[in-house]
């Protein structure tokens, strides 16, 4: 309960800003950008481009116009007599058509003619008048309002002209200004319109987009109860299909881990109920009796003490295995003569194995050094030669096999015992499983042994196998690298 108010709460806060954070919004954001940005760029950029050009193409025909009254004024000796009404008629007619001014200065700087009347008879010396006389025309504009540019009036021969005066012209560029706010405003109102239309189409294709996210969201959250009996089908996509087929093969796995807990949870409390369930007979069957014979009454005690010894065994070797499941088990790794520790292994064992006349044999190809946790791959070998020993036939053997190469130690227990059933093979290094039951609670296995070797050989990066064959006897084969990898 506590759970699910912390989950409502962190939903509740969630939904405020959700929306904001989610896939859906951002995908939202990031196709009307798409949408409008570019809109934005090429529509500035064109009326950018648009100013420029007719600019050009106003200060262009104002040139050309000039250029052809230059031409006039030289051949018809204006500038000495500006009492030309034609030539003056046309002055004030392009002055007027491009409303704007046009100045006549002669060589001395004087001016001669005005269209606004306001400046004749006055010297003007400016630069672009001077450059001007030079040879070079100018034109540049003027504070946004207007283009001013210069020509000269020539006079000569075609290869002996010489500047005798310069035409000062300026044009309004109202006309385009009026021109280019009227475009903006159409091109403002399209933006606005293409900007709904974006808005509208991203909005339903992030929806279209997010869908499968939110079929998958639903389909999680019926698993957030614990329902593992369904399966996630999301085919919109392709992404979507391989993200549902690995998380149906992640189901998979956590109904076959769901069952390995049920079934280990059963098995661990079947096994730890049967020496409680023996050591209560035996006490009851004290407790009725009266007047029972010391003999009798020492070796129910002996019976409860071995089942307290099993009940002891198995709590331990669980423990053991906890220890050794943990995702970063903690190694004491040191360098280990494996020789010198498999003796040693060896020789505690080996009065056992004289007990059920067993011959243990060890054959070692090389001197072997490596990096291990000697205590606990000393409990996984002690499991394997145990097993090898208790599991085998009267004058059997044990043989023990140490080689190495550049990377990796072997070692190989083989032995001449009853041997696995081959169905049996691929459960073996499971808790709590037995081949065969009955001949395991006689020699007192829990079940645990193999799971606890296996645990310690895949803490050390290692690997084991199997092979066996009904009555011809089982080979375990484990590979350790010589160097521990972190």
């Amino acid at each position: 309960m506590m759970f699910r108010f912390r989950q409502n709460e962190k939903e509740k806060s969630l939904g405020k800003n959700g929306f904001f954070r989610s896939l859906n919004f951002r995908i939202l954001i990031l196709l009307f950008l798409m949408g409008t940005i570019p809109a934005l760029l090429i529509s500035t950029a064109s009326l950018a481009s648009y100013e420029d050009r007719s600019l050009i193409r106003l200060a262009n025909d104002v040139s050309n116009q000039c250029q052809i009254l230059s031409a006039q004024f030289g051949s018809s000796g204006y500038l000495k007599n500006p009492n030309n009404d034609t030539l003056t008629g046309e002055l004030v007619q392009l002055a007027t058509f491009y409303d704007g001014r046009i100045i006549i200065i002669d060589e001395n700087f004087k001016i001669i003619k005005d269209t606004y009347n306001l400046e004749e008879g006055r010297t003007m010396v400016a630069e672009e008048v001077i450059r001007c006389f030079k040879g070079e025309k100018t034109s540049h504009c003027v504070s946004g309002r207007f283009i001013e540019m210069t020509v000269p009036i020539m006079m000569g021969e075609e290869d002996q002209k010489t500047t005798i005066g310069v035409i000062l012209a300026s044009a309004s560029t109202d006309s385009i200004r009026s021109r280019l706010d009227d475009l903006r405003t159409s091109v403002e109102i399209w933006l606005v319109c293409g900007g709904i239309c974006v808005l509208a189409l991203a909005v339903a294709f992030s929806n279209w987009l997010v869908r499968p996210l939110r079929h998958m969201n639903q389909s999680i959250s019926g698993l957030v109860d614990g329902a593992l009996d369904g399966n996630l089908e999301i085919y919109d996509f392709t992404e979507t299909e391989n993200i549902s087929n690995t998380f149906n093969m992640l189901l998979a796995k956590l109904r076959l881990m769901e069952e390995s807990r049920q079934e280990f949870v059963s098995n661990v409390s079947h096994e730890l109920k049967t020496p409680l369930t023996s050591m209560k007979v035996l006490a009851d069957s004290l407790l009725v009796q009266e007047g029972m014979p010391v003999e009798l009454y020492r070796e129910f005690m002996q019976d409860i003490a071995d089942e307290i010894d099993r009940e002891n065994t198995i709590i331990s070797d669980l423990l053991t295995l906890v220890k050794m499941d943990r995702k970063s088990p903690e190694l004491n790794i040191t360098s280990v003569d494996i020789n010198e520790f498999i003796e040693q292994i060896l020789k505690r064992l080996r009065p056992i194995a004289e007990k059920a006349n067993v011959e243990v044999v060890f054959e070692s190809n090389r001197s072997v050094n490596a990096e291990i946790d000697e205590t606990k791959l000393s409990l996984a070998f002690s499991n394997l030669v145990e097993n090898a020993i208790k599991y085998n036939r009267e004058n059997g053997w044990v043989r023990v096999i140490l080689d190495a190469d550049h990377k990796f130690f072997y070692v190989k227990v083989s032995d001449s015992g009853m041997g696995i059933p081959e169905d049996s093979l691929d459960y073996i290094f499971e808790r709590f499983y037995r081949v065969d039951k009955s001949h395991s609670r006689e020699i007192g296995g829990t079940g645990l042994g193999l799971a606890i070797t296996r645990s310690a050989i895949v803490n050390h990066r290692g690997a084991i196998k199997v092979q066996s064959a009904v009555d011809e006897g089982t080979t375990f084969t484990v590979r350790i690298p010589l160097r521990y990898i972190v």
